[in-house]
């Protein structure tokens, strides 16, 4: 989608952070404020997964209760929005179909840049059609701030090579937060405020979720 500004046409410009989110916590939301202000974004698309290829073993969260949890963690910001692709979508979801949907559905005009943890993205490989993936998204690498990146550095420098890949990095300060954690920590009954959005915990309260 382009826009018009001071007479010219901008190509808009937009992160896209998928994952599961069972649930949605504040580091997640960290760094989609930090990428939207690092790279100049125009929006950030959260993009709940429907039926992960990767945790197709583990028994995931309903995706209606995902995607309302991730809306209203967001609901406020009007720099993030909430996409349903991937939970509308039958079957396994892979993030190159979901990549090329979003560039065919009214964004033909719009940037995409693809927002991943370091550690997922030295496993690119193992993610279908990592090769056209590569060559039709930006790749947003997220590290920690003071880890060692020499693997990760070798790994960009070698798909920008190979495939001129745009990938770029952005730094976070170290927020061990996770969900498997949030998860076992409400089903042990202990305090999960501040690890997650207080709009987030009424709703998990309200429908029970992670008690079993």
């Amino acid at each position: 989608m382009a826009t018009k500004q001071n007479g010219k046409f901008k190509v808009a410009r937009y992160g896209v952070l998928g994952g599961t989110f069972d649930p949605i916590h504040n580091a997640h939301l960290h760094v989609a404020v930090v990428a939207l202000e690092e790279l100049n974004l125009d929006k950030i698309i959260f993009i709940p997964s429907g039926i992960p290829p990767h945790k197709a073993k583990h028994e995931v969260t309903r995706a209606d209760h995902r995607l309302m949890m991730t809306t209203l963690a967001i609901n406020g910001n009007d720099n993030f929005f909430v996409s349903e692709t991937e939970v509308n979508r039958a079957g396994e979801s892979y993030t190159i179909q979901t990549m090329r949907e979003l560039r065919d559905e009214n964004f033909s005009a719009a940037e995409f840049y693809f927002i991943v943890g370091a550690d997922a993205f030295t496993q690119i490989e193992t993610w279908a059609m990592y090769e056209d993936l590569l060559k039709i998204t930006k790749f947003v690498v997220v590290t920690r701030t003071g880890s060692d990146n020499k693997t990760l550095d070798e790994t960009i420098e070698k798909y920008k090579n190979n495939f001129g890949a745009d990938i770029y990095k952005i730094s976070i300060p170290n927020l061990e937060i996770s969900s498997t954690d949030i998860r076992s920590r409400i089903k042990r009954g202990k305090n999960v405020e501040y690890l997650i959005p207080a709009v987030v915990v009424e709703y998990i309260r309200k429908y029970n979720i992670y008690k079993n």
